[in-house]
């Protein structure tokens, strides 16, 4: 039946930034279709308090709390999914993120910490889970990108580019790994998570990005892990090398940060 081939029973996902917003719900979408998984980021509470609710759901999970930013804490995941897994089929490439700012208030260490935190860690783990993924026989890997990477908008050379990259960076190991690993990338638009929570408290400003945003409502956390549960499965067995907008239709930022001319 069609509707088996979303499911995810005898697969291992290893999620970066888990512990909140869109891997923390990428994390627990994957665990309700039936993958065991295991989680990293920094914040060990807030992984333990994921790691419960994946085990409630009744699926096997390892937190792994400690910094990302090297290539070191990327192996710490892979030996935690292989040594208590003995494989890793999924591999999503979460964290990341750079604040916005205006092109020159945005300095050289910002630009270059945006391109480490969103292309460099992606590279790094994926490189390191592609024998395991290849051995799995359906391996699969999945970018969380931006539309900011797609589509310009002011405030966002940093972000955008690095972002970009990061589609690029799908694009290029989609061919290099094809046929035993799928790569593919999801492009969320404006979703409700803490980053934004600055920004939404403001009504004028909230309202603002749901009229500039064609589905008239900002996007959710679940509708990231949707796609990721998608592309997961063997229902994407035949995709490789996409980007997937999750965007509500955007075209641009939905959200004017009033940046002058120079």
């Amino acid at each position: 039946m069609t509707l088996e081939l979303f499911q995810l029973q005898d697969h291992v996902a290893i999620v970066t930034g888990a512990s909140r917003g869109i891997g923390k719900a990428v994390a627990i979408g994957l665990a309700e279709a039936g993958a065991d998984l295991v989680i990293g980021a920094r914040n060990k509470d807030d992984l333990d308090e994921v790691s419960e609710q994946i085990q409630n759901i009744g699926r096997e999970v390892v937190a792994v709390s400690g910094s990302l930013a090297h290539r070191e804490g990327m192996e710490t995941l892979i030996n935690a999914a292989v040594s208590r897994f003995g494989k890793v089929t999924t591999v999503v490439n979460n964290i990341g993120g750079s604040m916005p700012s205006g092109f020159m208030d945005t300095s050289e260490d910002a630009f270059s910490d945006a391109l480490k935190w969103n292309v460099t860690t992606a590279f790094n783990l994926t490189q390191l889970a592609v024998p395991h993924l290849a051995e799995s026989g359906n391996g699969s890997v999945i970018n969380i990108a931006s539309a900011a990477g797609r589509f310009p908008s002011r405030g966002f050379a940093a972000y955008g580019t690095a972002k970009a990259a990061m589609i690029q960076l799908t694009i290029h190991m989609s061919l290099d790994l094809a046929p035993r690993i799928r790569v593919n990338a999801i492009a969320p638009g404006a979703i409700k998570t803490s980053a934004l929570e600055i920004v939404l408290t403001n009504e004028d400003i909230h309202q603002s990005m749901v009229e500039g945003t064609p589905m008239k409502r900002l996007g959710e956390v679940t509708d990231i892990a949707a796609a990721a549960m998608y592309l997961a499965s063997p229902a994407a067995s035949y995709v490789t090398g996409q980007v997937l907008g999750i965007d509500g239709g955007i075209r641009s930022s939905n959200f004017d940060m009033g940046i002058p001319d120079i």
